[in-house]
């Protein structure tokens, strides 16, 4: 694994699947704040807390001109059910060797499970916060809404 990405780092570029099979490059979201979230896994109560928890947000980070975007190393098939049974109007990516999650350098938890952080990122690219919390799930929401926030009111 290499250095994790740090504030101020550009964020590393990737190509996965989303839930309907589409290819989805990060640099297709320049321009807009990205809220990058890893997750463990597709319908777990405090992943699905989670994903329900920027649902029922989504409005509220549109507004701040930002795009949700999760990835875990679930299928495809099991982001589209889990997007279809939650109502989740926002992209989930597929990573299924985590080959993105190593190069984001994303901490296992424990050492066994795939380990929760979001990053918010700027319509430039670069890294402006990150937020690492295993089951405060609300924190990830709460923090990342008031970066999005703080960068729309700096570029406007």
């Amino acid at each position: 694994m290499s250095d994790p990405v740090a504030v101020g780092d550009l964020a590393p570029d990737f190509t996965l699947a989303d839930q309907r099979g589409e290819m989805i490059e990060l640099r297709r979201f320049r321009g807009r704040t990205v809220i990058l979230y890893f997750y463990p896994r597709d319908h777990t109560v405090v992943c699905t807390t989670q994903a329900c928890e920027f649902r029922d947000s989504y409005e509220i980070f549109g507004q701040a001109d930002a795009e949700i975007v999760g990835i875990s190393s679930d299928t495809t098939a099991s982001h589209a059910k889990f997007a279809e049974q939650h109502g989740l109007p926002f992209t989930l990516l597929s990573d299924p060797g985590g080959l993105v999650r190593a190069r984001y350098g994303v901490p296992r938890l424990l050492g066994l499970l795939p380990g929760r952080v979001t990053y918010v990122i700027d319509p430039q690219g670069v890294v402006r916060q990150i937020i690492r919390s295993a089951f405060s799930t609300n924190r990830h929401i709460r923090e990342a809404l008031h970066a999005a926030r703080q960068l729309r009111n700096n570029t406007a």
